[in-house]
């Protein structure tokens, strides 16, 4: 603490400190905008699939549309500098005390919990890095926990609150960090092996046996192209098919299963409590519940909500590029259902052939027992958290950067539940919602401007001098400040002195006199102060010179040690956030894609639309009124010109047939002649005509990204799906009338 009143030092500790305080930042900064375009994709996704096979009324249509743009809206305020005192004093007592919050998620519909977990995760508690943020949210999620334990085990289901409360918390930095880790080197693997079929459901076995027959021509008339599952399952060639797949399944799931054991200390802290307090409160509700019912519970967190879902769906955590293809996918899946099988009691109702992977839950369900039990010992925060509390009371800087409509929303949802919240007059949350008044009116998305809220509390007094208020406990006197702030500065001196600094042993004295008498001004000041200190200790009785201050010394020394070791961590950490942060701005730029692919269908559907197309959004075909009327002129977009080196650096052609030699020579032009349309041709210079052309429809290529298609043939090259769409994108947008 003394040591953060001085002037920091510049030494390559300090700078890596730094950097890893911006990168801590920056993460968390980042996290909040992708929570925010996946909500709006997550959205958009089952509305753009209605678009696709045109089933959406016109109304929906438009209802898509102003949630992607800019639309004007009524009201709207920027508050004054009273109001945001005001709003200062409410989100300090909502951010130090979390019962509100947790009260409130409790009482909200669903379809409002999203936007209110956007402002608790990232913004209210949003230094994802930062200890005393992330306790209180800890303590936020045990009081909601507390509430819902309650109802058996539906702690674990799908669509409550709490559980998407769960859910986004993993989503946040370090959670992203632990799965990047843990399992992007394992899927990656199995994304390899395209053409490995894993497949074990007996019927769908059956069924590719039969096409590979009637490929092969060895299909003969006895044998049935249909059958039942039963019957399926009792083929001799499907069980010949599928018995080695199961011992290979096991395998992958055992590999996949020890690496998440043995990555137990690289869990995040956050993580491993929240398992703790569904342990706790569980045991402390149903007294007689067996070790395996408590560890099935967490193990619904844990895997369910956490692991498993990355396993599936390992792109939209960032961990691969681009989709599995189909066999790994289905590996993927059956694999989570492994492992949830062996971390829950399995149920076989709707997926009888699941029994037969059996053997991997039994041989162990004891080890993922004592993983989760092992996952739950981790010690509590509540000390910190008081120390980290008391300290924020000291800053004068407390600030939290939030959208006004961040703030409007949290408002109105307190106003509306202000009752249950707090039904005291008396009530703290009552009086600061009394005095800021009614809730604005969202703005509109472009006025949305974010705003940096002073956070202070209404009704404690901000320390001015941590010193006194230490001393004002009577545990630690003045000569203990003293010496703190005497060892604080010795390390600080020596810190600035890296020839010091590698010294095996030290003389303080010596030290002291030389930063007195050095012609840096800042060392002499601090020189000049520690040598009165160590005298006003010797006079004290604390230290004495004739040992060579041994204790301070000894203190000193293992200070420095410790801080040379701390380098090393943080530069270490440094790198492997450097890596998540690069992942999780790839993950923004592939969700900024998507969501230029629904602005452009979008538009392109309600030119269509104006101009009375026929047949689904994105066709061609114009339809024709009275012979009198000439059709509207359409505007040709392109050609425009693009090289092959061009695009396989950009990562558009993933595989080319076209020889090394005959590359350079060869370009693409690529036309828009009606929205929606392009028409990819493929030239070899010094010739007039095209080698190959391709007519490519918008909503295709969107269909193609919805199935996880990841490549489109073109006979001569393979483009990357999603990565064609955003150079169209790019091309088209700006450029259509």
């Amino acid at each position: 603490m003394a040591a953060e009143q001085d002037v920091e030092v510049e030494d390559d500790l300090a700078k890596a400190q730094k950097r890893l305080r911006e990168l801590k930042g920056r993460i968390s900064a980042q996290s909040k905008k992708n929570f925010v375009l996946e909500r709006d994709v997550r959205y958009l996704d089952s509305r753009i699939a209605l678009l696709i096979q045109n089933r959406m009324a016109l109304d929906e249509k438009q209802e898509v549309e102003s949630h992607l743009e800019d639309m004007e809206a009524e009201g709207g305020t920027f508050p004054d500098d009273r109001k945001l005192q005001q709003y200062g004093n409410l989100f300090f007592l909502l951010q130090t005390e979390p019962r509100y919050i947790a009260n409130l998620c409790r009482l909200i519909s669903l379809t409002e919990i999203d936007t209110l977990l956007q402002t608790v995760m990232f913004t209210l508690y949003g230094n994802q890095y930062e200890s005393r943020e992330e306790h209180l949210l800890l303590t936020m999620f045990q009081v909601r926990i507390n509430i819902r334990v309650g109802g058996d085990e539906d702690i674990l289901e799908a669509n409550t609150p709490v559980s998407r409360m769960m859910t986004t918390y993993t989503r946040r930095g370090p959670g992203q960090s632990y799965l990047k880790l843990v399992l992007s080197e394992r899927i990656n693997s199995l994304m390899e092996h395209k053409d490995l079929n894993l497949e074990i459901n007996p019927s769908t076995v059956y069924e590719q046996w039969i096409k590979t027959k009637e490929e092969e021509d060895t299909l003969t008339d006895d044998i049935p192209r249909r059958v039942t599952p039963e019957v399926a399952a009792k083929n001799e060639a499907v069980q010949a098919i599928i018995a080695p797949r199961i011992t290979m399944l096991m395998e992958i799931a055992n590999s996949f299963l020890q690496t998440i054991i043995d990555s137990i200390e690289q869990t995040p802290y956050g993580i491993r409590w929240i398992c703790k307090q569904i342990r706790s409160l569980t045991k402390r509700k149903y007294p007689d519940r067996s070790e395996y019912a408590v560890c099935s519970l967490i193990g619904g967190f844990f895997f369910l909500r956490f692991i498993n879902s990355a396993i599936v769906t390992p792109q939209a955590y960032m961990l691969v590029e681009g989709s599995p293809s189909k066999h790994p996918r289905r590996t993927l899946t059956l694999i989570a259902k492994m492992i949830q099988n062996l971390a829950n009691k399995p149920s076989y109702k709707k997926e009888e052939y699941m029994k037969m992977l059996d053997p991997f839950v039994e041989d162990n369900k004891q080890r993922i027992n004592r993983f989760l039990l092992d996952l739950c010992e981790v010690g509590d925060f509540y000390e910190s958290l008081e120390m980290d509390q008391y300290m924020a009371l000291s800053k004068k800087d407390l600030l939290l950067h939030i959208t006004l409509n961040e703030v409007y929303n949290t408002h109105a949802l307190l106003v509306q539940h202000q009752e249950a919240l707090a039904p005291s007059e008396k009530n703290h949350l009552r009086i600061l919602l009394d005095e800021v008044g009614p809730a604005p009116s969202q703005v509109p998305r472009k006025e949305n401007k974010t705003i940096e809220l002073p956070l202070f509390s209404r009704w404690e007094t901000p320390i001015q001098d941590l010193a006194t208020a230490l001393m004002s406990d009577n545990s630690v006197t003045q000569n203990d400040i003293l010496y703190m702030e005497t060892k604080s500065i010795f390390v600080q001196i020596i810190r600035s002195i890296p020839k010091m600094a590698e010294k095996r042993t030290i003389d303080l004295y010596r030290i002291a006199e030389f930063a007195a008498t050095s012609k840096d001004a800042t060392l002499v000041r601090k020189g000049i102060k520690v040598k009165d200190m160590l005298r006003e200790l010797e006079e004290a009785g604390v230290v004495d010179r004739k040992d060579g201050y041994r204790l301070m010394k000894e203190e000193v020394t293992q200070e420095l040690t410790h801080l040379g070791n701390l380098r090393e961590k943080v530069q270490e950490e440094i790198r492997s956030l450097e890596a998540v942060y690069k992942t999780i701005c790839d993950h923004n730029n592939y969700l900024r894609s998507q969501l230029d692919s629904y602005k452009a269908y979008l538009q392109n559907v309600r030119q269509q639309t104006s101009k009375d197309s026929v047949g689904g959004p994105g066709s061609s075909v114009i339809k024709v009124g009275d012979k009198d009327k000439k059709p509207t002129k359409r505007k040709i977009l392109g050609p425009y010109k693009f090289t092959h080196a061009q695009l396989e650096r950009d990562g558009v052609i993933v595989e080319s047939n076209v020889p090394e030699n005959r590359r350079p020579n060869i370009y693409f032009n690529i036309t828009s002649p009606i929205p929606g349309t392009f028409i990819i041709a493929l030239h070899y210079k010094g010739r007039d005509a095209a080698i190959l052309e391709m007519d490519l429809k918008l909503d295709d290529l969107l269909e193609k990204q919805q199935d996880n298609v990841v490549s489109l043939d073109l006979e001569y090259v393979q483009l990357n799906v999603n990565k064609i769409l955003s150079l169209l994108n790019k091309t088209f947008a700006k450029r259509k009338t």
